[in-house]
């Protein structure tokens, strides 16, 4: 098939590539979202399949707005076949939906109908799952609410954070969806309608979300650091200034330490929770690099009695 493939982080790429390597689809153009500022100067920066694209020589169309008429006009001047979408990060107008025979079809980090929207992987950390995937799907004017073509499942390992995770899943869904593409041109593959049960609500998550909660137990509080972990990050604040809790480590067996609590020895800091504490083992304050927790707790000579968070 001819295809245009739309998508922008990093962790589209691997996609891209498969399609790329399979040798039995054209990429004939890639969508993504405009050039960004970034960096310290706020220059300009191509994205990530931007990047990509170029590298292979594949031309790139980068509309601000999807329903922009001269962006309409060329992808119908390509027609595509089909265009296999991965974290684009913008919504796809009607009128754009009709073009390709085959419709759009979204890879998509989670179990669908589980985890819609904008944050599967980290909502699925802090939800304390064990299993998740990737799903492709036909994309429908719902979120995420299209029939599903195929899935592939992942363990969520304890350690696990978001970045982790969607590492691997960025990887097994470029096979997913390379295969999904294959089935779809030689009409082995039919989408199936998601079940009406099991719905679950994936929404961005924001800095306040990300807010250590010393009073939930030592498990929610892992949850949150690594399903914040690399984005937004997890933070509390100490003396009145943020501080980002890079990793932690519950210990069970550390009972004597109230919400928020910190003790400190040679090697090691520990916070208390809800249940029992946490251990502190990257910290990250206001305006400084990451350090080590027992680094850290060092450096501010942490008093008896001196607790995280208001």
């Amino acid at each position: 098939m001819k295809l245009v493939f739309a998508g922008t982080p990093e962790v589209a790429v691997p996609a891209l590539d498969a399609l790329l390597a399979s040798g039995r689809h054209e990429v004939a153009a890639v969508v993504t979202r405009p050039d960004a500022p970034a960096g310290r100067g706020r220059r300009l920066v191509a994205s990530p399949v931007a990047e990509r694209a170029e590298e292979a020589g594949i031309e790139v169309l980068k509309p601000v707005r999807p329903k922009d008429p001269d962006f309409l006009e060329r992808l119908r001047e390509i027609a595509p076949d089909c265009c296999p979408v991965v974290a684009y990060g913008a919504l796809l107008p009607r009128v754009a939906l009709g073009i390709p025979a085959h419709g759009w079809v979204n890879l998509h980090f989670s179990l669908l109908p589980a985890w819609r929207g904008a944050a599967p992987v980290q909502h699925a950390i802090m939800a304390g799952d064990e299993i998740t995937g990737a799903s492709t799907f036909l994309i429908e004017e719902g979120l995420d609410s299209g029939p599903v073509y195929g899935t592939v499942t992942e363990e969520i390992r304890p350690t696990d954070t978001s970045g982790d995770l969607l590492t691997r899943l960025a990887f097994a869904g470029a096979g997913l969806l390379a295969a999904t593409m294959d089935g779809i041109e030689d009409g082995t593959l039919k989408a199936v309608p998601q079940p009406a049960e099991g719905v679950s609500l994936a929404p961005k998550v924001n800095v306040e979300d990300a807010r250590v909660d010393w009073g939930t137990p030592a498990l929610r509080v892992d949850r949150v650091v690594r399903g914040c972990t690399p984005a937004p990050g997890a933070w509390t604040t100490f003396r009145g200034e943020r501080l980002k809790i890079v990793q932690a480590r519950p210990v069970p067996e550390r009972t004597d330490l109230t919400p928020g609590q910190l003790s400190a020895g040679k090697n090691n800091v520990y916070a208390g929770t809800g249940s029992y504490a946490v251990e502190l083992l990257w910290v990250q304050p206001q305006g400084k690099k990451p350090m080590s927790g027992a680094d850290w707790a060092r450096g501010v000579r942490i008093a008896a009695g001196e607790t995280l968070g208001d």
